[in-house]
């Protein structure tokens, strides 16, 4: 496969850096307002685009479910979601409008075109994988946490 010199690729990806299956579903302002999608279903170690081309915003959301050993990666930021595939226009009235009401954590990508966030287990968990330094972490209830890279510039 060839890549042609000076094309970045710019996109919002996630790492699934954990032994087990994991959901994940992502909110974000565009023009057009609010939206929440999912379920993007990523295998035990293996990454997934969430968002194709360059970023629109500062901030998106993620929630992410484990599968196998449960847990989640959740926050305060309260979002729709439903138990099957979705896009859902919109962040009000979640439950009257039939939808669940679940709590997202943050993603600040500083404004960068790209950005990676990797899914990882807790510190006592000794399959935990460490960490570069330096790599931010947002630390999220459960026994879970995300940790968050920008994408590193084309050269």
């Amino acid at each position: 496969m060839a890549f042609a010199p000076g094309l970045a690729r710019a996109d919002f990806h996630i790492c699934n850096n954990t032994g087990s299956r994991v959901g994940v579903s992502i909110g974000y302002k565009d023009a057009d307002g609010w939206s929440t999608e999912g379920w993007w279903n990523l295998s035990a170690r293996s990454c997934e685009t969430l968002l194709k081309g360059t970023l629109v915003a500062r901030y998106y959301y993620i929630y992410a479910i484990d599968y196998d050993r449960g847990g989640e990666w959740s926050g305060q930021a309260y979002m729709c979601t439903r138990d099957k595939e979705f896009t859902i226009r919109g962040t009000q009235d979640c439950l009257a409008r039939g939808f669940d009401r679940t709590g997202f954590f943050e993603v600040d990508t500083g404004e960068q075109r790209s950005w990676t966030v990797q899914l990882t287990e807790t510190a006592d968990d000794p399959q935990r994988r460490p960490r570069s330094p330096g790599t931010p972490v947002l630390p999220t209830p459960g026994r879970r946490e995300p940790s968050q890279l920008p994408q590193a510039p084309p050269r």
